[in-house]
């Protein structure tokens, strides 16, 4: 589990305190993690208002997760289309990305880009560059926000059901699934199990800063049919895991080499459920693929910023504390020989084979 660490401040040549400018270069070789920052004073540009909302939403994690984060910003991308207006001596299809450019930095100034949402945002830019620079600009806005409302309904929202039909017929009465954190897609297919009248109960295991298991808890327990739950941190999994039947988690990211990027904590949970012969299922959808190749969780990952962990700790001093560093990533990888199977919206995949999922999509998956 992911924690502050703290370091004892070593006296200078000068028998003074280092600043702790000095201090932070113990912690230079995370520098490259994706750190958000403050965006409420440094709109540069001709920045929408629905685009400056969705930045302070990002970067206060009002918004979180893949999907949430990734309709967030295709939802606000429409009102930018329909807010635009083609410069004289221009065609839309040139000139709107110029104009969506800088809306996408300052996106990624509030809060590092999710893989979701470079997908979206490559089949956008390529939706836009085949405008027909003849089509009447209105209808041409209308026809993009229709792809847009398309890649929402085809590629998270029908996926999200097939993949709960999917993983939900595999749960049977008595069985104990555990899940870690919160994901959307698996929250609704313990909610679809439980509407159908399975009798089944979660384990939710959880972690700071973000505690987002709390909110599936709350989800699960909440309603005239409350499923049966256990709510655990991480410290709790391996006397939790003699009882399990199947691991269920999200994907925030799937790589070409099968490895699965996730909310941190979940490559450990994925490595001692197979050490209890414990079945680890992820649900992802294919939109989240990327045809990149990821080893580990150091190359690439994101911080959570102070307000986060002094929203969910007793800490409420850390930025008075020189001496104090903040370190906890947001996202682990999970490697495939830890995963059993990954469900999506075009069947169960096995991790040696998801290099596939754009041939099973026609190849039209970018």
């Amino acid at each position: 589990m992911p924690v502050p660490t703290i370091t004892n401040p070593p006296l200078s040549t000068a028998g003074k305190l280092p600043t702790a400018k000095q201090l932070s270069h113990g912690l230079r070789i995370f520098s490259h993690f994706g750190q958000p920052k403050p965006v409420g004073h440094s709109v540069k540009g001709n920045i929408h208002p629905a685009i400056i909302r969705l930045g302070l939403l990002f970067s206060e994690f009002k918004i979180c997760g893949a999907n949430p984060r990734c309709i967030a910003m295709l939802t606000a991308f429409k009102q930018v289309i329909q807010d635009y207006t083609t410069p004289s001596h221009n065609t839309l299809s040139r000139h709107l990305m110029t104009h969506l450019s800088p809306q996408i930095t300052h996106l990624v100034s509030a809060r590092p880009m999710s893989v979701t949402m470079g997908n979206a945002i490559r089949e956008l830019k390529l939706e836009i560059s085949s405008i027909d620079i003849d089509m009447i600009e209105q209808d041409a806005k209308d026809s993009l926000c229709l792809k847009i409302d398309n890649y929402i309904r085809d590629r998270i929202i029908i996926a999200d059901e097939v993949i709960q039909e999917l993983a939900g017929n595999k749960i049977k009465d008595g069985d104990v699934i555990l899940t870690y954190a919160k994901s959307s897609v698996v929250e609704k297919i313990l909610l679809t199990a439980q509407e159908d009248g399975k009798k089944f109960s979660v384990i939710v295991i959880d972690s700071k800063p973000l505690l987002e298991g709390k909110v599936l808890l709350k989800s699960l327990t909440s309603g005239p049919n409350p499923t049966p739950c256990t709510y655990a941190l991480l410290p709790a999994l391996p006397s939790l895991l003699t009882q399990v039947s199947t691991v269920l988690v999200g994907a925030h990211a799937l790589f070409s080499n099968g490895a699965v990027y996730s909310r941190a904590g979940t490559a450990m949970v994925a490595t001692m459920a197979k050490a209890y012969s414990v079945p680890v299922v992820v649900c992802c959808e294919t939109y989240k693929f990327s045809d990149g190749i990821m080893v580990d969780g150091f190359t690439k990952n994101e911080l959570a910023p102070l307000s986060v962990i002094q929203k969910n700790t007793k800490l409420h001093d850390l930025s008075s504390a020189p001496n104090l560093e903040n370190l906890n990533p947001l996202y682990d990888l999970t490697p495939p020989t830890y995963i059993t199977a990954v469900v999506t919206e075009v069947g169960f995949i096995p991790p040696s084979s998801i290099g596939s999922i754009p041939l099973a999509l026609g190849k039209t998956f970018l």
